[in-house]
This record gives C-alpha cells, structure tokens and sequence, in this order.
C-alpha cells in the first residue's frame, strides 16, 4: 500500500516582479520540508523562479502553486494564468530558444530539470486563452511517483493561513480510494476536523467506504464535523460515497458524464446511513472530486479542452477558474492506478 496526504497548497500570485523570489523561496522551501536530497531544492527553485518570471513578464492573472506530490515521494510546480497563451510551444521548448517577448521563454530549461513536465496553451485573447504548467521533480528512481494520474490543490480562504479542507489519496492492490473532507466553516476548528477525519482514513483505508464513513463519523463527534467525500476507482468503475458538500464528477475526455453531491447530512454530527453509488469508469476516464469553495457550474458546461486535460493541469484549472475566494477550496482529480505490465 502506498499513500499519502496532501497538505495545503503554497499559492503565490506573480502580480509584482518580487513573487519570482517568493516562488523560488517557496519552491526551495517545500523541497526542504519533503527532505528531497542534495542539490534537488535548488533546481526546484530554478524552475519556479523560471515559471514565476514567465508569468510576470508575460501573462494575465498568473498564479504560481508548490506543494508535495499527491502520491509519492517528491514535490510538483504549477502555473495557471489568463492569457495570452503560447502559440509555439514545440518550438519554445528547443535548446537554445530564447526571448523577451513570449511567455515561452525558460521553458526548455525547466523540461529538462524537472522529472516530468506537462504543458498545455491555448493563444488568443479570448476567454478561453491560458497555459498551463507542471513541473514535477522527484529523488533518483522517482519517476514512476512523478507520472501518476493524479492531481490535487488544496487552498484556504484569501488571507488565512490553515485550511479547512483535506485531501489524501492511497493505493490498495489494484484499487485507488480518494477522499476530499471539507471541515464546517473555515480556519483553526475546521482544520482540525479535516486533519481528524484523514487520520481515520490512513488508518484503514481498505475498508468498505460506508465503514470508512462510520469510522470518521464516530472519530468527528467532538469536532465541528465535515462534508466528506470517500471515492474508490476499480477497473472500469468508480464507488462514490459521500455526506455534504463534497461532488464527484466523472469525465471521459469527451463529455461530462457523471456529477452528483452527498447525501445531506454532516459527519460527526448528523449523518445518515452511508449509501455507496456506482458510477462507470470507462478506460482513460477522469474522476473528479471537490469541495464547494469551488463553483459546481464548472461541470455544466465545460470547454472540450478542459476535459481532455491530463489530472495534475485540470485540478490547476479548476482551482484557478473556479475557485470561491470566501471559502477553503480542494479539488483532486485521478484516474484508475495502471495495472503492472
């Protein structure tokens, strides 16, 4: 079994030429806290001070995000911003291409440092105009952590520092169990039933999901409580259990095919037997899991482009798009763990 919990999101908005030394310091920092080795905080500085100056010199409303792998050892870099997007990406990610004109600029240096980079752009100026950026960098013979399907943000309210929102994910065998909490209200109280209720889950996260389910409710009695959302990913389905707020919406690249909430109720509090509901998984589909600090009208009409991005950019988009500034917001986004060849 593998597993891992994923704490809050180190969130730097690059609107002043002074965030390229935030980010770098944050993305050093981060890599420090997860005890990456030698020399691998200072490349990890490198490339959020490459993406940060990116963002500055060139984009619209661009936001700078660090935080450890949702899965695995290692830490990942994210960027999302508003335009105006890069019209030559193949192009800007040759050896040797620079320039001061483009958004573009750095990027071949920040592929080759990271361990697995992934980039999406759409250019214009329309509405739909925007990169996307993320630069996972993991220890030697971390590779495989940093190509999961995986993508996870968890950001508190604008101007509070702890969360009130959790998010963890593991691995059993051949399942994947996911679980968004989303503790009432916000702040200290909220964080502390956030990290209460994940503690439950690490414990035996095995377990059917209504037990899962018990097991917090009883473990939450005396905190404020919280919306939970417990997802299993098998072969070709998804099991969805859920009390609250927490949603759950299946993609297949084409179309949004599934969404639905909780049953009502609140976990350690007021919670009705849990109910497990099936949802298909087609092959290459992505499930998505969120609190409501991110607006649900996300999944009424979703561009194409939104639904064929890879797990770690959609949870970007999402969070950068459609996140609600009043209140703590997480989405995780996976799809099934691949089977050993």
């Amino acid at each position: 079994m593998t597993a891992s919990v994923a704490p809050p999101t180190v969130q730097v908005r690059v609107d002043h030429h002074s965030a390229v030394h935030l980010a770098a310091a944050s993305a050093r920092g981060v890599a420090q806290q997860c005890g990456m080795p030698g020399a691998l905080p200072d490349q990890a500085a490198v490339i959020a001070s490459e993406l940060a100056s990116n963002l500055h010199k060139h984009a619209r409303d661009g936001t700078l995000y660090v935080q450890p792998l949702p899965l695995g050892e290692g830490l990942e870099i994210l960027t999302a911003d508003r335009g105006p997007g890069i019209p030559e990406i193949e192009r800007c990610m040759s050896d040797g291409y620079t320039t001061s004109g483009t958004l573009g600029a750095g990027l071949g240096a920040v592929s080759r440092i990271a361990t697995v980079f992934t980039i999406r752009s759409r250019a214009g100026e329309d509405s739909d105009a925007g990169t996307l950026v993320c630069a996972r960098l993991t220890p030697p013979g971390g590779r495989e952590a940093a190509q999961q399907s995986i993508g996870a943000l968890c950001l508190p309210v604008e101007g509070e520092e702890e969360c009130g929102d959790a998010c963890a994910v593991v691995d059993t065998g051949e399942s994947r169990t996911a679980t968004v909490v989303d503790g009432l209200g916000h702040g200290t109280d909220a964080a502390h039933a956030a990290r209460t209720a994940l503690q439950t889950f690490h414990s035996s996260p095995e377990r059917p999901l209504p037990e899962l389910l018990a097991a917090m409710h009883r473990a939450l009695r005396h905190t404020r409580g919280a919306a939970v959302g417990v997802l299993r990913l098998h072969d070709r389905q998804a099991d969805y259990c859920g009390i609250g707020n927490v949603r759950v919406v299946t993609l297949s690249g084409r179309q949004v095919d599934h969404r639905m909430g909780g049953q009502p109720g609140i976990v350690g509090w007021s919670m009705p037997s849990p109910q497990v509901r099936r949802l298909p998984l087609p092959s290459g589909a992505t499930a998505v899991l969120h609190s409501d600090g991110v607006d649900a009208r996300w999944a009424h009409a979703s561009p194409l482009h939104l639904l064929r991005l890879p797990p770690p950019l959609l949870s970007a988009a999402l969070v950068h798009g459609h996140r609600r500034s009043r209140d703590d917001a997480t989405v995780l986004t996976a799809k099934q763990p691949q089977r050993p060849r």
